[in-house]
C-alpha cells in the first residue's frame, strides 16, 4: 500500500471490484465527484448540439462558423473534464491517470483528446479544408461516444457493486 492506496490486480482480473471501501469513501467525499457529475451531462449536451451543427454543414454546406465554434466549445469542455477527472482520479485512486478501475476508459480518452486536438491544430494551421475538418470532428465525436459509453457502463457497475455489498450486509447493518 503506497500513499494509502492499495495495490490491485490487473484491470482484467475476474471478480474485480471497481472501488475498495476506502476508495468509495474518498470518491463520495471528493468535491470533484460532483464536478464530474455536472460536467459529463454538460459535455454530452454540447456534443449533441455540435453534432447537429456539423452534420448540417456536411449536408448543406451552410453553418460552417456555427459548427466550428461548437467544436471548439466541445473541445474546451472535453479538456476541462479531463483535467478535473485527473484530479478526481488522484484523490480517489492515488494516480493522475490510468487508475486500475478506469484504465481502458483513460486509454480511449487519450484517443478522444488526440482527435479533438488534431481538429484544433487543423483549424489553426489550415492544413485541412473545412469539410475535412468536419470529418475529423466526426471521428473525434465517434470516439467520444465510445468513451462516454465506457464511463456509463462503469457507473452502472459501481452502482451494482454498491447494491450487492448493501444486500450482503445483515439486515440490521443496512
Amino acid at each position: 500500500m503506497a500513499d494509502g492506496h492499495p495495490k490491485r490486480a490487473s484491470p482484467t482480473a475476474r471478480n474485480y471490484a471497481l472501488y475498495t471501501a476506502e476508495e468509495r469513501v474518498r470518491r463520495d467525499r471528493s468535491p470533484w465527484t460532483l464536478v464530474q457529475g455536472i460536467l459529463a451531462p454538460l459535455q454530452f449536451l454540447v456534443f449533441a448540439v455540435s453534432l447537429v451543427l456539423v452534420l448540417r454543414y456536411l449536408a448543406t454546406g451552410n453553418g460552417l462558423e456555427a459548427a466550428t465554434i461548437s467544436i471548439v466549445v466541445k473541445t474546451i469542455v472535453l479538456y476541462t473534464i479531463m483535467v478535473t477527472g485527473s484530479i478526481w482520479e488522484k484523490e480517489v485512486f492515488g494516480v493522475w491517470l490510468f487508475a486500475h478501475a478506469f484504465f481502458f476508459e483513460d486509454l480511449v480518452s487519450m484517443l478522444v483528446l488526440a482527435l479533438h486536438t488534431a481538429y484544433l491544430a487543423s483549424l489553426y494551421t489550415g492544413w485541412l479544408a473545412p469539410r475535412q475538418q468536419m470529418i475529423l470532428a466526426l471521428a473525434a465525436y465517434t470516439t467520444y461516444v465510445v468513451n462516454a459509453a465506457q464511463f456509463v457502463w462503469k457507473l452502472r457497475m459501481a452502482r451494482l457493486q454498491q447494491s450487492d455489498e448493501l444486500h450482503a450486509l445483515p439486515a440490521g447493518a443496512r
